[in-house]
């Protein structure tokens, strides 16, 4: 018998157990009241059972930090007992219920952090012992939802991405909208992936038609982890339900089998964007029928079915029902439709045998036609060959044909004065900073007077800084104004160099300031010209680098010049697009293959036509101006080309015999016109033969009238020796040239090689002659490494007044080189400290050393900033100009198509001073690609050339003032000074407020009494007004 505390009631008894015997393990229960004799005793019919209660295992063994798992351990006797305790380390696990084999508890959240805790198990007075563990891991995290919308009911499948997402035992997730929630059912995929079905928005939600709603709630219900229930970072919408139209008024729609079943409605397929869509399913009965959505229809194509069936539309969780369908398979023929459809195959069968016999009429007709289309593919496949193996050709053989006439002649260097002035102010040839001042009335002493005045005003740097930072405050002064100022200021201090320089360090450095400030990125300092200062350091290196041009990098950027010039006029060149075969422009590529061939022309020697003929080379498909311009360079090769007659000047005369004489033109009364189009003539147009002899001489004012009567052949140029012979002097034939004026009203277009690329017009048999453009890229690369024979010795300098001479006309074989070493020659010379005998210029080290000083006063270490630096500020500002625009330094004309290679070069040039990395790919623009090996290399001869700069000696202040003095005197008087003041004056004039009220503001300007100077200026310059 085991003693027990005891309570009682009238009901019942409850006692607790003591501890049991040893050797007891069931019994009955024995009920004494007082003395436990038998009279007052009772037993049980039940046995009580003493067991021992184990533990084997529990699952999950982990769970997130914040708690809420569902803990189930299992093991014997679990259900004994009148109470059980569960301890996940010092924390109670919640109890939630238990049986005989398990007790289920929930886990509270972690005291200790992450990590293991022990599991130990207390039933009544028993503990359990057990060597299980639960592990605390981190809360689960949610990192994307895809897709991030759903219609209003909600139930389109969302997947949701994250870690620690397998530790929730019943994953949830819900919305909140006008105060009411909604939650739907998730499932775990894995431990970084769930799939939910997304919540409605509300249950009594009815939205508009184009209506899109946000939750005020959007988030998930994790176990206890409580920081996700309301989930911020996801822009979840809701768009409306799709809504669907009666199939028929009656509800029933008469489908024959096999139509599809065109289903109408609204919202069917919500804008979003990504790939999500949603998933309809329609059943015709209870099949289902294979769907097409758009925004406003739902096209199902049905089972084979008959009868009338109901159609449910299943999606999201909404079910419509929009009617029913109703199959009527096709009734049995009767005898009227038999003999209609018996009448109407006799019919057919006529009409068959019909076009039976007209079809093989036609297919002789298409026999003949297809025969041409393979003739002419034939042809095209020919030619697309032949242009292959000419491209290959031309990659692949050396050819000399340049002499070293570049040795015997010079390079003509414009004088210093005009070069300042291209560079300074491009377009404008006669200039006031060029002329004496004139002042129109008696004024011109108290103009002069006034602006030596002014002259002081200028060289005290407070005033001409404060007028500089006004103006550019100014919204109407432009990008051009700036330039102008900028360009007229250096010209107006060229005399104090010094000076100049002390004011264009200050403007830099305000400039550096205020990128850092407006928090630009560093790199695009001096990128663009957008103030004084840039414009005014692109004018400083043009004034100091002038010498440098002229002794060291004029030779190799004028053997580029010559050698792009030459390589051009080797293949034609059209004279109205300026497209020619050989170029380093794609823009500028001739995509047609042209039928040309060179000649041998014997001109004249004009100064004395006794002397031998000079030899010419031409093509024959060359019109009459470019042959004049190829005539003009040969015989004024050591000619400057402003010195030089003008090809407009000059007639071209084609002379057959000692009397017989033809004036050729561009356009004359034999000039070929097909409908809208009219081709210039060429010498192949007027069958000019091999080593014909031709004169130019200066055009008449008159021309010669042919008459009616005169029958000239458009063909055949025999006609010209009988309709133009003359017995009397050859110089009365000069004037009679078969010449017409072009109607510029009559709508007529004019061509050479190639017509206009948008020109829709051609033949039929010309389009057999086309070929796929892309074809002819390979020009590029022949233009780039065909092009052999160096012209001149690399340090050879010669006479500063001749001009580049033209394409030769015997050949004369020279050390092999390719237009790329021209190339190189000049990167070489530009990006080398010290070279063909020339020391490093030292404004280069002057700017690039301030450029340093200014990086380490604002901490800026970033050697691709401070290499961008100088890449804008020297080749960006000055180089990649020059390059582009050779007769800035050089008295030469530029084509077109010499620009467009330049620009190429120029374009070279500037990738290879960046620090970007340009990734390449077969969509890349054609230039990028043309040297897309070459940069590489040229990026390291600039950071080279940086490094070398960086390493010489630094230039004291002394002897930049003293070489600054110099230059002044040298060039002190290149320049009007009064009238660079007068067109500065303007701007004065014009901001006059505006620079008076910040010379006031000014406490320097304040104290030297600068806005009344000012005024004194305006005043004494607006009485001589």
């Amino acid at each position: 018998m085991i003693p027990a505390a005891q309570v009682c009631s009238l009901l019942r008894i409850v006692c607790e157990m003591g501890h049991a015997v040893v050797g007891t393990t069931s019994g009955p229960v024995r009920l004494c009241i007082g003395e436990c004799k038998p009279e007052f005793m009772t037993k049980s019919h039940q046995q009580y059972t003493f067991v021992n209660p184990s533990v084997l295992s529990l699952n999950p063994i982990r769970g997130p930090e914040s708690g809420g798992t569902m803990v189930t351990i299992t093991g014997h006797y679990l259900g004994a007992g009148s109470s059980v305790a569960v301890y996940l380390g010092n924390q109670t696990c919640e109890f939630y219920g238990r049986s005989m084999n398990e007790i289920v508890c929930v886990s509270p959240p972690s005291s200790n952090g992450l990590g293991p805790v022990p599991v130990s198990v207390s039933v009544d007075r028993a503990r359990v012992d057990n060597n299980l563990q639960f592990e605390y891991i981190d809360d689960p995290r949610v990192q994307r939802i895809e897709p991030e919308w759903s219609i209003a009911s909600g139930h389109t499948p969302l997947t949701i991405t994250g870690f620690n997402l397998d530790v929730i035992q019943e994953p949830r997730i819900r919305v909140k909208f006008n105060g009411k929630e909604s939650v739907n059912v998730c499932k775990v995929v894995n431990t970084t992936t769930l799939t939910c079905l997304a919540p409605s928005l509300t249950t009594d939600y009815r939205p508009g038609l184009d209506t899109v709603e946000r939750p005020d709630e959007f988030g998930f219900v994790f176990n206890n982890v409580q920081s996700l229930l309301i989930y911020n970072d996801t822009k979840f919408i809701y768009y409306p339900n799709p809504t669907f139209e009666l199939l028929s008024p009656t509800g029933v729609l008469d489908q024959k089998p096999g139509s599809p079943i065109i289903l109408k409605g609204k919202n069917l397929c919500p804008p979003a964007s990504g790939g999500a869509k949603l998933n309809y399913t329609v059943l015709i009965g209870e099949t289902p029928c294979a769907v097409t959505v758009s925004e406003t229809q739902l096209l199902c194509e049905p089972p084979n079915l008959t009868g009338q069936h109901k159609v449910m539309v299943h999606v999201g969780g909404m079910v419509f029902s929009p009617g029913s369908v109703s199959v009527i398979s096709d009734s049995l023929l009767t005898l009227p439709a038999i003999v209609s459809i018996a009448a109407g195959g006799s019919l057919l069968l006529i009409i068959v045998i019909i076009v039976l016999i007209a079809y093989k009429r036609k297919s002789r007709e298409n026999d003949l036609t297809l025969k041409r289309l393979q003739m002419q593919m034939d042809n095209l496949e020919s030619r697309v060959a032949l242009e292959c193996k000419e491209a290959f050709a031309e990659l692949q053989t050396d050819i000399n044909e340049l002499t070293s006439d570049l040795d015997r002649s010079g390079i003509p260097y414009l004088d210093y004065r005009t070069y300042a002035m291209r560079v300074l102010f491009p377009g404008i040839e006669d200039h006031p900073v060029l002329r004496e001042l004139e002042v129109q009335g008696n004024g011109q002493q108290h103009v002069e007077k006034a602006l030596k005045l002014f002259a002081q005003l200028i060289n005290n740097k407070v005033f001409l800084l404060t007028f500089i930072r006004t103006l550019e405050l100014q919204r109407s002064f432009s990008m051009r104004d700036r330039g102008n100022v900028a360009s007229l200021i250096m010209t107006g201090l060229q005399g104090r160099l010094e000076y100049a320089t002390d004011v264009l360090k200050q403007l830099l450095s305000d400039l550096i300031d205020k990128n850092l400030e407006n928090k630009n990125h560093p790199k695009l300092l001096l990128r663009r010209t957008e103030s004084v200062a840039e414009k005014m350091l692109t004018n400083w290196f043009a004034f100091l680098l002038h010498k440098f041009l002229k002794e060291c990098a004029g030779e190799p950027l004028f053997m580029l010049y010559c050698a792009i010039k030459q390589q051009m006029e080797k293949g034609p060149i059209d004279a109205i697009t300026g497209e020619a075969r050989y170029s380093l422009s794609e823009d500028k590529l001739i995509r047609q293959q042209i039928e040309y061939k060179t000649l041998i022309l014997n001109c004249v020697n004009p100064d004395n036509e006794n002397s031998p003929e000079i030899p010419v080379k031409v093509l024959n498909c060359d019109t009459i101006t470019q042959v004049k311009e190829k005539i003009l360079d040969a015989i004024y090769k050591n000619v400057p080309y402003s010195q030089r007659p003008r090809a407009v000047d000059m007639d071209l005369e084609w002379r057959q015999g000692r009397i017989a004489r033809v004036v050729l033109q561009d356009e004359d009364i034999t000039t070929k016109i097909e409908g809208d189009w009219k081709r210039l003539n060429t010498l192949m147009h007027y069958q000019v033969s091999d080593r014909s002899v031709v004169a130019l001489v200066p055009k008449q004012t008159s021309s010669y009238n042919i008459p009616a009567s005169a029958s000239i052949s458009r063909t055949s140029i025999s006609r010209y020796d009988s309709s133009f012979r003359y017995t009397g002097s050859p110089d009365s034939l000069r004037s009679r040239a078969p010449m017409i004026t072009p109607d510029l009203e009559s709508g007529v277009k004019v061509w050479h090689l190639v017509k206009n690329h948008d020109h829709g017009d051609q033949k039929e048999g010309d389009r057999g002659s086309k070929m796929v453009s892309e074809i002819y890229l390979t020009r590029l690369l022949a233009t780039k490494t065909r092009f052999q024979g160096r012209i001149g010795p690399r340090h050879h300098l010669v006479h500063p007044s001749a001009a580049c001479p033209p394409a030769p006309t015997q050949t004369t074989p020279l050390p092999s080189g390719t237009l790329q070493k021209f190339v190189d020659d000049l990167f070489e010379t530009l990006f080398s400290t010290v070279h063909r005998g020339s020391a490093l210029p030292l404004a280069i080290k002057y700017m690039f050393d301030f450029l340093d000083e200014q990086a380490d006063r604002h901490s800026i270490h970033d050697t691709d900033v401070r290499h961008t630096w100088k890449s804008n500020c020297l080749p960006l500002r000055f180089w990649v100009n020059v390059i582009k625009n050779p007769q800035f330094v050089f008295d030469i004309h530029k084509g077109s198509i010499t620009d467009a290679c330049l620009s190429v070069v120029a374009q070279t040039f500037m990738d290879s001073c960046s620090t970007s990395e340009h990734r390449l790919g077969k969509d890349s623009p054609s230039n990028k690609l043309l040297y897309a090996k070459d940069i590489p290399s040229y990026k390291s001869w600039v950071e080279r050339y940086y490094a070398d700069i960086a390493k010489l000696p630094a230039i004291s202040d002394q002897d930049m003032n003293a070489y600054l003095a110099e230059q002044s005197r040298l060039h002190a008087v290149e320049f009007n000074m009064l009238s660079a003041l007068n067109e500065i004056y303007s701007y004065v004039s014009k901001y006059s407020e505006e620079l008076i009220g910040a010379l006031e503001q000014d406490e320097q300007a304040r104290r030297q009494r600068l806005a009344y100077k000012v005024e004194q200026l305006i005043n004494a310059m607006s009485i001589e007004s």
